[in-house]
């Protein structure tokens, strides 16, 4: 939900002797006259609520050619389209894409861009800084969706920009860009509720025809992920079936999900592949792997996106026989679920000159946890307050005459105020996490654990952790949801025998006996934990 709707009215507005409605300096007084339609903070823009023309969406109606600067704005302000005029993005930006060959051949100059991750209003940002895409080529290592919430905006309007510049606009698949991590995390949920589900099938659509890699300069090889053991030289990836989704082993998984050791350069093991356990996918590839790529295809380097960076960027340890670092990594979404406080960069390399342009994030609406509205997400907060006050309309009466309809309340009340804990920090934690399921144990710091420790880059990786696997496939899941209808089928046993509040006080104790065994099931996270601060 957008906090700056136009559903949420301001009554701190006032009537001046004219009549018209002005912003109060201060809130109203007793007595005070107030309007509701002013915004509590005029200088900021409403968000679009008209659906655009088929004309205002592309140029005399010519699909071929999308209003680039229309729809920047039109996104900016939270605007959506028809769904007509959004598929027609996605199948004609697919068209293009399956033209491409999976390895592109680029020069220079270009501008280099890491994970965007659905933050769209610092990818505003990132082409302040990286150029104006009309007259700059750029090249995206992918994860343009999931974990932000305007991953249909960043996509739609990278795809528009696409259209309008194919040959100077190229954009790599990333290991989000797929059906498994797309349902797993946020894409989904935020394509059926901002358009439909037909969206959500074009979007991946387009994902399968995103080409894998990209020899810009005939000196650097850029692609997501990382090597594989399987490539050998750069016509293994030519010759590479791409149009599938991802599978979870073999030279297509690899490019998309493998990452450098983490004492790249001083390994201890001198094995060139190991198993990549932080994504339980892949493999974790060495220096001598990456150096023996390079030199028996004649590359200078290889770019990557993939994993967070501190800095934005990450230069490793320098080839022997180049000078040159090995390996590049590029993030280009900056303060990362708006808790790693990261800084995000892209790569500008022209005239023989490579260029790390740093930038921060910028403010953006605020949405709440898996695109909740506000009565859906205030229903417990309600319904414990309601008890509360049944409970002291009760407290009149005598203890015999209320006796058991004073002990189902108290029993009513605890559950709703149990209930409301936990709704409020599961939310704020998916909100956080970017994702409709906690991992197991994610939680492990326990009550104010979270709230605390997440201060610091390192402390927000550490906890996102689970996150960065691979989520389980859909045989995995199956077994967790039969242990949920499990569940479901003792209390409906119990609600017929006993009635529907002792069943759910049963159904609650246990609930509560789960909990103590894995304190890491609920934390109380920070409300604040989502502010946006500008840049």
């Amino acid at each position: 939900m957008d906090i700056d709707s136009p559903t949420n009215k301001s009554i701190t507005d006032s009537i001046d002797e004219s009549g018209d409605a002005t912003m109060a300096d201060a809130p109203p007084t007793r007595g005070q006259q107030v309007a509701t339609t002013d915004r509590m903070m005029p200088e900021v823009a409403p968000p679009a609520t008209a659906i655009p023309e088929h004309s205002d969406v592309f140029e005399n109606g010519d699909q071929t050619k999308p209003n680039c600067d229309f729809l920047k704005d039109h996104f900016f302000r939270e605007g959506r389209l028809r769904e007509s005029d959004a598929l027609a993005i996605l199948e004609e930006a697919t068209a293009i894409l399956k033209s491409e060959p999976t390895l592109l051949t680029l020069s220079s100059p270009v501008t280099i861009c890491g994970d965007v991750h659905g933050q769209y209003y610092d990818l505003m940002k990132l082409f302040e800084v990286g150029g104006d895409p009309a007259t700059t080529q750029y090249l995206f290592l992918g994860d343009y969706v999931d974990r932000g919430y305007f991953s249909i905006e960043c996509l739609l309007y990278l795809y528009s920009l696409k259209i309008r510049h194919p040959a100077s606009f190229f954009m790599l698949r990333g290991n989000h860009e797929c059906q498994h991590l797309t349902d797993y995390f946020t894409f989904k949920l935020e394509c059926t509720h901002k358009y439909s589900e037909r969206v959500y099938e074009a979007a991946l659509g387009s994902f399968c025809a995103l080409p894998l890699a990209a020899v810009v300069n005939k000196q650097f090889l850029c692609i997501h992920g990382g090597l594989s053991p399987e490539l050998h030289t750069l016509d293994d990836l030519r010759q590479l079936d791409r149009f599938r989704e991802p599978p979870t082993h073999g030279l297509m998984c690899d490019l998309l999900w493998a990452d450098p050791v983490e004492d790249f350069g001083h390994e201890k093991n001198k094995s060139y592949f190991i198993h990549n356990f932080a994504r339980g996918c892949s493999y974790f590839f060495n220096y001598a792997a990456v150096c023996a790529f390079l030199e028996r295809n004649n590359l200078l380097s290889l770019v990557r996106a993939h994993e967070a960076q501190d800095a934005g960027y990450r230069m490793y340890r320098k080839s022997k026989t180049t000078g040159f670092p090995a390996v590049i990594t590029l993030f280009s979404a900056p303060n990362y679920l708006d808790v790693y406080n990261n800084k995000a960069a892209v790569l500008k390399y022209e005239n023989n000159v490579m260029n790390i342009r740093q930038f921060n994030s910028s403010a953006h609406p605020y949405w709440l946890p898996n695109f909740m509205d506000v009565f859906t997400w205030s229903l417990p907060f309600v319904g414990e307050k309601v008890t509360d006050m049944l409970l002291a309309i009760l407290d009149i009466c005598t203890k015999d005459e209320l006796e058991e309809s004073a002990t189902d309340l108290q029993q009513m009340a605890r559950i709703f105020h149990v209930l409301r804990s936990e709704a409020e920090t599961i939310n704020e934690l998916k909100g956080l996490l970017g994702t409709q399921r906690l991992p197991a144990g994610q939680l492990s710091a326990g009550g104010r654990g979270l709230r605390q420790a997440v201060m610091s880059f390192e402390e927000a990786k550490r906890y996102d952790r689970d996150n960065e696997k691979l989520p389980p496939l859909r045989r995995q899941a199956s077994a967790e949801q039969r242990a949920v209808t499990d569940e479901q089928a003792a209390y409906e046993a119990a609600e017929k025998e006993y009635g529907p509040l002792v069943a759910l006080g049963e159904h609650l104790d246990q609930h509560t006996r789960n909990m103590a065994k894995d304190r890491g099931a609920y934390p109380v996270l920070n409300p604040y934990i989502f502010e946006c601060t500008a840049m």
